[in-house]
């Protein structure tokens, strides 16, 4: 489903700094993981995908302590699922949202060294 536009943008974005994948490599091999785009103490969550049980929970867990290491305050999964309320997610009314956005955005956070 990540057509060619996308992947293209995407590169770019991570050449730039901001686009990151968290994996769960199992044997050698990648298990599962996650990608999304930092912007200040912002992460936006793009996609997950697992092969192996459980491999994009343990992706997500590592992204969580990333995050909460690096300063960042928000990480915006784009939607809620039960999958994702496991780990803390809940939904946020627009203006709560819009505030801790501007918030996030001004903060001067590194996803990588």
């Amino acid at each position: 489903w990540i057509s060619p536009e996308i992947a293209r943008v995407y590169g770019a974005l991570h050449r730039s700094g901001h686009a990151h994948s968290v994996e769960a490599w199992h044997a050698g091999r990648l298990g599962g993981g996650l990608y999304g785009v930092a912007l200040g103490g912002a992460f936006f969550g793009e996609s997950m995908f697992t092969r192996v049980t459980d491999a994009s929970k343990v992706a997500l867990v590592a992204l969580v302590e990333r995050l909460r290491a690096r300063g960042f305050v928000l990480l915006d999964t784009q939607w809620s699922t039960p999958h994702l309320e496991r780990f803390g997610a809940r939904e946020i009314p627009r203006r709560e949202y819009l505030r801790l956005l501007a918030a996030a955005v001004t903060r001067d956070c590194r996803f990588a060294d």
